[in-house]
């Protein structure tokens, strides 16, 4: 735990000292948990404000601060699904929604400017992405926790609030579907 339970119950009190002390120790742990569930970084700090709020509001309802982590987790998780299910309703894309960054690197891929490394890490990243997003929004939140977060069984049982028999089933049942999206990726790449 990045705070002592202490600091949870002053700002559960309404100390808004506490609180800020909160948002500052797990603000960078919270917006990478939203990067890598959402894919448009401009959107990251929105999420995370989002995060935030709600913890504001419903601090007060945490039973234990023994159980802050994992229930920060799950709003976390929740305002990233909330998100995710506003964008697949509003599937409209434009120019201006490019970061500027976007915009330049795309010209300079354009140009044959950008280095093969980039190009390389490029690939990988949407070669993942694209596998992640051939799953269902819940594998990929699971996975990404558990991998790419590396939360253990015992976090992810008080995120999920299932046993960790159940949760080792849905990691297995997950994987199985990225193997199988991977499988059917390469299938269509040797005979395209």
């Amino acid at each position: 735990m990045l705070v002592d339970f202490e600091l949870v119950k002053r700002a559960q009190k309404g100390d808004s000292a506490a609180f800020n002390e909160l948002v500052l120790a797990y603000r960078k742990r919270i917006m990478g948990t939203i990067s890598r569930l959402i894919s448009r970084p401009e959107d990251v700090e929105d999420v995370a404000q989002e995060v935030f709020l709600r913890l504001y509001f419903s601090l007060d309802q945490l039973r234990m601060a023994e159980g802050f982590e994992p229930w920060l987790h799950r709003l976390t998780t929740n305002a990233a699904f909330d998100y995710l299910r506003k964008q697949r309703r509003r599937q409209e894309y434009r120019m201006s929604d490019l970061s500027e960054q976007q915009v330049v690197m795309a010209d300079a891929m354009a140009g044959g400017k950008a280095d093969q490394d980039a190009q390389h890490n490029k690939k990988i990243r949407e070669s993942v992405d694209s596998l992640l997003g051939a799953v269902s929004e819940a594998d990929r939140i699971l996975l990404v926790l558990k991998e790419v977060e590396g939360l253990s069984l015992k976090e992810l049982e008080k995120v999920y609030k299932v046993n960790e028999n159940a949760l080792k089933v849905r990691l297995f049942r997950a994987r199985q579907r990225v193997l199988k999206a991977f499988g059917a990726s390469e299938s269509k790449e040797g005979s395209g």
